[in-house]
């Protein structure tokens, strides 16, 4: 075997081995913050309000009826659903945030957690672009409003209250 034989079989089973492994994996999408030219880097490992972690690709993606438009949401409650990944920064800085409104809002209010890293049809369901995003559903479980990005409890709560739901 000569050595330009050698080298086009090495090549050709490198590419194969490339392109059966990529079949193979699922898609993988890497934090990447927006940010603007000012901000500074001490900054930047900040989250701010609205800041997204993950692009999901769901060119299929179409929101045609939220899982929470099926019906009235669990004893009538109005209800939140994030999604996001265990592994995305904003998502995990949303996290104590969550479990904190989870354990005010018992009783009056649902707040539900969905890691598409263990659940990845929910992106489909939902219509997910962007990581995390917080789905609200009113009390009949139709929509009443979605947020991309990471988002502040005051702004939770106010959305709430829009809902009909006080803080005690």
């Amino acid at each position: 075997m000569n050595l330009r034989t050698f080298l086009s079989i090495l090549v050709l089973s490198i590419a194969i081995t490339v392109v059966l492994g990529c079949a193979k994996e699922q898609p993988t999408t890497k934090w990447a913050p927006k940010e603007s030219p000012q901000t500074s880097a001490q900054e930047s490992t900040a989250v701010r309000a609205g800041e997204v972690c993950d692009t999901i690709v769901t060119e299929t993606a179409k929101p045609s009826q939220s899982p929470g438009a099926t019906g009235t949401s669990a004893a009538g409650l109005p209800r939140l659903v994030d999604l996001g990944k265990g592994t995305c920064i904003p998502c995990k800085q949303m996290a104590p945030i969550l479990e904190e409104l989870s354990r005010e809002y018992e009783g009056r209010a649902i707040v539900e957690v969905i890691d598409l890293r263990y659940n990845p049809q929910a992106a489909m369901e939902y219509g997910i672009k962007l990581i995390p995003t917080q789905v609200f559903f009113d009390k009949k479980g139709v929509e009443a409003g979605r947020h991309e990005g990471f988002m502040p409890k005051d702004q939770i709560v106010a959305k709430f209250q829009e809902l009909g739901v006080k803080p005690r």
